[in-house]
């Protein structure tokens, strides 16, 4: 690959990762002013209760926001989480109440719930290419069907639970609440994964170009099911440690909860129509919402302003996705007309030189006189004629700029 292919390549790279920080560092410093006029109006906003009582309210939603991103980034959605995640809960709950199994037996078949139902999701998506919109649309009402199925109008309550299962909803190590400690382990094992493995960042190519990475030898198939099963799997989790937060666990458990979950990943700046963002950010957008509604109660704002403040950061988060899109393209093509300057086109020939035998079209022979030999003028070119078709080479160089297309964004994902 040649040299300003790769500079533009880092260039890109770096554009992208400094708008990505942007957004991130937007968020921060959205919560210190969200915290400090909050703080002015009831300065018991700032109180270690309140610290936590916002982190134990962000944590499931976090959870669900990152492995929502999983998905988002490669150009699809996920919007059976919340029926993943009480089908789950009350499958929890039951195995307590009814067959009194070890807590690291109701952890896992939790998961496994989930897992089961990414794997649904997957193999409509990746195998039988449906669009994610649809199948997950139709899913969030099977998976919530089932849930009622099993419940039959019943309910769960804390007293048929373990004491010790409910204390990791409620309890703290060193003053820390356990369920932001599990869902900040889980968000850093996403991060570390998405940052610096591969299939991690394939999963950014191909929400930037699926045909490229496919033509880069990226099983694009494959990886859409892997992100499908993790994202049930991490709604699993969550399903679990719903029943240990809340206790009183039925069939209408997380109803509507993937609203939350799409607004906290789209404000935490990933791009809804895939190919950049963080689990990190997304994380930091279910913080941002969830201080938002705790903000709203102490300052004793009724509660339905709060769908209306989360839509309305819904649209200026999809807004300025959009305009730093534009912004990050214009970059781009920009650094690409720059380099445009220093190579010749892919795939075009240089002009012959003074004395050099002419190239025949595909196909023609050229017979010259005895003992002659044919000489272009000094620095002319041959050109086809008009209609004549792509060659073979032609063809080849085309493939070949999709495929440095898709090694770009492979790179690219290591910056988000």
């Amino acid at each position: 690959m040649s040299e300003p292919v790769v500079e533009r390549q880092r260039s890109a790279a770096a554009l992208l990762g400094r708008l990505a920080r942007a957004r991130e560092l937007g968020l921060v410093v959205a919560l210190f002013l969200l915290f400090g006029v909050t703080a002015i109006v009831n300065p018991r906003f700032i109180g270690v209760q309140s610290f936590k009582d916002i982190l134990l309210n962000t944590a499931i939603v976090g959870l669900l926001a990152v492995g929502q991103t999983l998905v988002v980034v490669t150009r699809n959605i996920d919007l059976s989480v919340g029926s993943v995640l009480g089908l789950s809960a009350f499958v929890t709950g039951l195995l307590f109440a009814d067959h009194d199994v070890p807590i690291v037996v109701a952890f896992v078949v939790g998961t496994l719930i989930g897992a089961v139902c990414g794997v649904i999701n997957g193999v409509l998506v990746a195998v039988c290419r449906i669009p994610a919109l649809v199948v997950t649309l139709g899913t969030m009402y099977v998976f919530r069907g089932a849930d009622y199925w099993l419940a039959e109008g019943r309910q769960v309550n804390a007293a048929d639970m373990p004491s010790a299962f409910l204390k990791i909803g409620s309890g703290s190590v060193l003053g820390i609440p356990i369920l932001p400690l599990i869902a900040l382990v889980l968000l850093a094992l996403a991060a570390w994964g998405m940052r610096n493995l591969r299939s991690g960042r394939e999963l950014y190519a191909i929400g930037s170009n699926p045909d490229a990475a496919r033509l880069a030898g990226i099983p694009v198939g494959r990886r859409l099911f892997v992100a499908f099963v993790l994202t049930g799997t991490l709604s699993g989790v969550a399903g679990v440690l719903w029943a240990a937060r809340y206790g009183t666990v039925d069939a209408t458990a997380a109803t509507g909860f993937e609203l939350n979950v799409v607004a906290a990943v789209v404000v935490g700046g990933v791009a809804i129509f895939g190919g950049s963002g963080t689990v990190v950010g997304a994380a930091l957008g279910a913080l941002l919402l969830s201080t938002i509604g705790s903000a709203l109660v102490v300052l004793k704002v009724e509660a339905l302003w709060e769908r209306a403040i989360d839509g309305a950061l819904l649209l200026l988060a999809i807004t300025l996705d959009r305009v730093l899109a534009l912004r990050a393209e214009r970059a781009l093509r920009a650094s690409a007309s720059r380099g445009a300057t220093t190579l010749p086109a892919n795939g075009a020939a240089a002009p012959p030189a003074t004395g050099a035998a002419a190239v025949p079209a595909d196909g023609a022979t050229t017979t010259p006189p005895d003992g002659a030999t044919t000489t272009p003028p000094d620095g002319a070119t041959t050109t086809p004629p008009d209609g004549a078709t792509t060659t073979p080479a032609a063809r080849t160089a085309a493939d070949a700029r999709a495929s440095e297309d898709a090694a770009a964004d492979v790179a690219k994902g290591g910056t988000r």
